[in-house]
């Protein structure tokens, strides 16, 4: 384990010098470098005290080995003891140093960032829109059990109450790190509430998650825009349709088009469409440059085809099947009021296995 143990000697010296630096009265004058030094400190600590488990470990299992390949002999009883420890030390060791790894591995620069969200009905007609609906209020519920921020930027209903388009911020550290996972392809399999012989349709809705880009991510030239204004429309007859607030941006160098409506003032709407795109054009940037990027809204959504699916919602047998690791969980009610953390833990899991596993080929 040698690269590793330099690799970590480096880590605990840059981190013995952030102490120092944290300390230090011209530190505390400056609130950006104080700001950025205690993140470098905090995400640095959990790779520190992991590391120092390990050693602790390996001073242990280096204990036992010494104890059990001494000259002086041992009784049965004694050795059989000493070797139950050995095994059970080799067994810390690897777990710890595995984890160490996985510490280590690069972080996705958009981790730690919130997100756009959007949610468009696909195959399926009004039980398409019906199920986009479905969710929306998942991923609200979800949204709302880990404590970040939901904030609607753009909706657009059917008359029976389903979601055409739904387009939402969700605000909160770590954002991006949990929600990547669902980009793509849901299929929903149930009987509609509009079915009149108990017949099971099947319907999708394709989801985009993108990191939420600031302006210093992705500057947008004003002379790229075309903007317009034109009368909100809704279901309900609510004021939306009494002033030309709705605002519909294009970008004429990518022809991306992005609406917002769900403000009553056209400056809000614009400001809420200019951070759409924004996000959007982030996220085609970084396909280009990176292929396996998540937030390639393009091949997260797909045609919306049902055989382009990455999940599954299968009411009459009240199972959730994940299609990219073959995992099937039950109690879709559950699923569909927000307990999303099961499937999203054991998609993360598997990242980290095929990263770490790319790591030591």
């Amino acid at each position: 384990m040698p690269n590793l143990t330099s690799q970590m000697e480096a880590v605990c010296r840059r981190f013995e010098e952030l102490s120092i630096r944290l300390n230090q009265p011209e530190t505390a004058a400056d609130p950006a470098q104080l700001r950025r030094l205690m993140q470098e400190y905090h995400e640095a600590q959990p790779v520190v005290d992991a590391y120092h488990a390990l050693t602790t470990a390996q001073d242990h299992l280096a204990q036992a080995k010494a104890l059990l390949e001494g000259d002086e002999p041992l009784d049965a009883d004694f050795k059989a003891m000493v070797q139950q420890e050995l095994s059970e030390k080799s067994q810390d060791v690897a777990e710890l140093e595995n984890n160490l790894k996985i510490l280590l591995l690069p972080k996705d620069a958009n981790d730690e960032k919130s997100v756009i969200m959007e949610i468009r009905a696909g195959a399926g007609g009004e039980e398409a829109a019906l199920f986009a609906h479905s969710l929306v209020r998942m991923y609200t519920m979800y949204v709302q059990s880990r404590g970040w921020e939901m904030e609607l930027l753009n909706l657009n209903e059917t008359e029976l109450g389903g979601t055409k388009e739904a387009v939402f911020a969700v605000n909160g550290r770590g954002a991006y790190n949990r929600l990547k996972y669902e980009s793509g392809v849901h299929r929903v399999q149930r009987v509609p509430e509009t079915e009149t012989q108990g017949r099971i349709h099947t319907s999708t809705a394709t989801v985009a998650v993108m990191p939420q880009a600031e302006e210093v991510d992705f500057a947008l030239d004003m002379k790229d825009l075309r903007i317009d204004t034109f009368r909100s429309s809704g279901a309900g007859g609510q004021h939306i349709n009494k002033t030309s607030s709705a605002i519909r941006v294009t970008h004429i160098p990518t022809g991306t088009v992005v609406e917002c409506q769900n403000e009553r003032s056209q400056f809000q709407n614009k400001d809420k469409a200019l951070e759409i795109l924004r996000s959007r054009l982030l996220a085609q940037k970084q396909k280009e440059q990176q292929d396996a990027i998540n937030a390639d809204r393009a091949g997260q959504v797909g045609t919306g085809d049902r055989s382009e699916k990455i999940r599954t919602y299968n009411f009459p047998q009240d199972r959730c099947t994940d299609h990219r690791i073959g995992l099937t969980v039950h109690n879709l009610d559950k699923i569909m009021d927000g307990d999303l953390d099961d499937i999203i833990d054991a998609l993360a899991t598997r990242e980290q296995a095929e990263r770490l596993q790319k790591l030591n080929a």
